[in-house]
C-alpha cells in the first residue's frame, strides 16, 4: 500500500439542503462502530454544519459524562474575500492539501463535506475521493444540479456545471495516483408514495447515471428525528431505545436501517486496523 491509506469519502452537491452534513456525520458514526478510524473534514467555513453537529455531540459527551464515539474533526476557515490575492488562495489550497494528505496516513476512512457551492477547496476535495457521494432530494429542482433538463418534457439537454467539475476532479485524480472516483448519487425525502412525479424522476436519474457514470443508492426518507437529533449531536444509531425506556419506533428502526443499507452499498474496502480485527 502506498503512504495514502485512508479510503477518502466526499459527500457533495452544490445545492443547499440535500442533507450532506446528516449523511457524513450518519456515516461517520457508522463506521466509527464498525471500528474504523475515522476523520471528517467540513470544508464548508461558511456554513459549518457538520462542524456544529460535532460540537453538540461533545458538549452533550461533557455534560451526560457520555461516551459517544466521535470522528477526529477538522474545520476549515476560508478566508474567501475580495482582497484575497493568488498566493493567499495558493496557500489555502496547499493547507487543505497537507491535512487531507495527513488524515489519510493516521486513519482508515477520510468523510469530507463540502459547501453547497462551488468554490476552489471544495473543487481539491473532490480531487481527493475515492467514494464520491451526492445527496440529492428526489425532486427535478434537485436533478438541476446534476444535468440541465428540458422544462416541458423532462428531458436532458447536457451535464451541469457540477457534474463537469467531477469530470475535471476525475482527471486530476487518475493523474495523481492512476485510480478513478466512484461516483454514488444517493435519493434522499424518497415518499413512500408512488407518484408520477417520483417515477419520472427515476427514469430521469437511470438515464443520467448511465451517460454520467454514477450508480444509484437510496437514502434517508423525510424524518422528522434527524432535525431533531441534530441539535444534541446524536445520529440514529445511537439510540438503543425512546425516550423513558420505550422499545424504539417502527419509524426510528427503519432510520437505523436506511444507515446501515448505505454504509452496505457503498462497498467500502477492509482497511487498516479495521481489517485487521475482522480477520483476527
Amino acid at each position: 500500500m502506498s503512504a495514502k491509506n485512508a479510503h477518502v469519502i466526499v459527500v457533495g452537491n452544490e445545492k443547499g439542503g440535500s442533507g450532506k452534513s446528516t449523511t457524513t456525520m450518519h456515516l461517520a458514526i457508522a463506521l466509527l462502530m464498525q471500528g474504523y478510524r475515522v476523520a471528517t473534514i467540513d470544508v464548508d467555513g461558511r456554513q459549518g454544519t457538520l462542524s456544529r453537529y460535532i460540537t453538540n455531540r461533545e458538549l452533550l459527551n461533557s455534560k451526560l459524562g457520555r461516551s459517544y464515539p466521535t470522528p477526529e474533526h477538522h474545520k476549515i476557515i476560508s478566508h474567501h474575500a475580495a482582497g484575497m490575492t493568488d498566493k493567499d488562495a495558493e496557500a489555502e489550497a496547499q493547507r487543505l492539501q497537507l491535512l487531507i494528505e495527513g488524515l489519510c496516513f493516521s486513519h482508515d476512512i477520510l468523510l469530507i463535506d463540502t459547501p453547497g457551492a462551488a468554490n476552489r477547496l471544495s473543487f481539491m476535495a473532490h480531487t481527493y475521493a475515492d467514494t464520491l457521494i451526492t445527496p440529492m432530494n428526489d425532486s427535478f429542482v434537485d436533478l438541476d444540479g446534476l444535468a440541465h433538463m428540458d422544462g416541458e418534457g423532462a428531458n436532458i439537454k447536457g451535464p451541469s456545471h457540477y457534474a463537469e467539475a467531477i469530470w475535471e476532479a476525475k482527471k486530476v485524480k487518475a493523474v495523481r495516483d492512476g485510480s478513478s472516483i466512484d461516483w454514488v448519487v444517493m435519493r434522499n425525502r424518497l415518499s413512500n408514495l408512488d407518484a408520477y412525479n417520483k417515477r419520472d424522476v427515476e427514469r430521469v436519474i437511470r438515464e443520467l447515471s448511465s451517460r454520467l457514470g454514477f450508480r444509484m443508492l437510496p437514502g434517508f426518507s423525510e424524518r422528522v428525528i434527524f432535525r431533531e437529533l441534530f441539535l444534541v449531536g446524536l445520529t440514529i444509531l445511537d439510540l438503543k431505545q425512546a425516550a423513558g425506556g420505550a422499545p424504539l419506533s417502527r419509524s426510528h428502526r427503519a432510520a437505523r436501517d436506511e444507515v446501515l443499507m448505505i454504509v452496505e452499498g457503498l462497498k467500502l474496502p477492509q482497511i487498516g486496523n479495521h481489517e485487521q480485527s475482522a480477520t483476527a
